[in-house]
């Protein structure tokens, strides 16, 4: 009987730890990306007009495994779509796609070529930002799902913080890593 007494304590505990803890998800097409109409020039002007730190373009095509994990299980996520709604303006792009669009330098071009001629862009996703010129932000290009939210949410603070002019997010993601457990 104290054996169950004891395990029904613990689960219930469990189950109210889980509950302070959780975290909210919401639909990443309706709360992480930004409405477009293909003009990137007149993108450029609503990231400047709204203090944005930066554009960031999400390169992605719809049958590829790593984008649907990334939009189920860090872009879907309240913490990670208040950040990066804060400082950036979010446009997402079709590798594949024949949707014609207007480039940052105002030329129009299809989402493809966008992604393969001009951002040489050949797996998904691919997480690319934009000065508020339209230039891409060296250093600031992510290939590839991240581990998790956190690791996203370093991506952001790298650009936010401007450490990308300094160092790789290689190294930053390290050293994000050492400070954590303390080394």
């Amino acid at each position: 009987m104290r054996l169950a007494l004891r395990w029904g304590l613990m689960a219930a505990l469990l189950l109210a730890w889980m509950q302070a803890h959780a975290v909210e998800t919401r639909d990443p097409t309706e709360y992480f990306f930004d409405q477009s109409f293909g003009d990137f020039r007149e993108e450029l002007k609503t990231a400047r007009d709204n203090g944005k730190v930066a554009i960031l373009v999400f390169f992605e095509m719809d049958e590829c495994p790593f984008c649907h994990r990334m939009k189920t299980t860090v872009l879907n996520r309240s913490d990670v779509q208040d950040y990066y709604k804060e400082h950036f303006l979010i446009l997402p792009v079709d590798i594949e796609g024949d949707v014609e669009m207007v480039d940052f330098t105002g030329a129009n071009v299809t989402q493809k070529d966008f992604a393969f001629r001009q951002n040489r862009v050949r797996a998904t996703p691919v997480f690319q930002f934009f000065d508020l010129d339209g230039n891409p932000i060296k250093r600031a290009r992510l290939t590839g799902a991240t581990r998790d939210a956190e690791e996203f949410l370093w991506l952001g603070e790298y650009v936010v913080d401007g450490v990308y002019q300094q160092q790789s997010f290689s190294r930053y993601k390290r050293e994000k890593d050492q400070s954590r457990s303390g080394n």
